[in-house]
């Protein structure tokens, strides 16, 4: 549950970091910060409720886990690319850190919910 809080706060930066780069002309959003707003209202629901049923014990609640550490694994990959055809946003050094750190914590939340407990040698 701490990797998945954990992880929800870097997307949760990363989505306010977004917001100053005005993603939504990144992945030219149909009307704009409008979009942008909606997606972000069910995307926290979706944050939000995966914690519930993480912290209650719920099944489904890894299920949540899964798609929260995919879609920081997914969002560190496209943010990459666009860094590397030359787009300008999102290359700050605490843009970087959190993507960065959104990365490995999302690599290590997904370990665990696919193979189990994690030991370190």
């Amino acid at each position: 549950m701490w990797l998945y809080i954990i992880n929800s706060v870097l997307i949760i930066s990363h989505e306010i970091d977004s917001a100053y780069y005005k993603e939504w002309t990144l992945f030219k959003l149909p009307y704009g910060r409008t979009s942008f707003m909606i997606i972000h209202f069910f995307l926290l629901l979706f944050i939000l409720y995966g914690l519930l049923l993480l912290a209650t014990g719920a099944a489904l609640g890894f299920f949540f886990s899964l798609l929260l550490s995919s879609g920081g694994i997914f969002a560190f990959l496209i943010h990459m690319y666009f860094i590397k055809i030359g787009r300008p946003e999102f290359k700050s050094f605490i843009s970087i850190f959190i993507l960065t750190s959104m990365f490995i914590i999302s690599t290590i939340q997904m370990a665990i919910i696919l193979f189990g407990s994690i030991t370190v040698v």
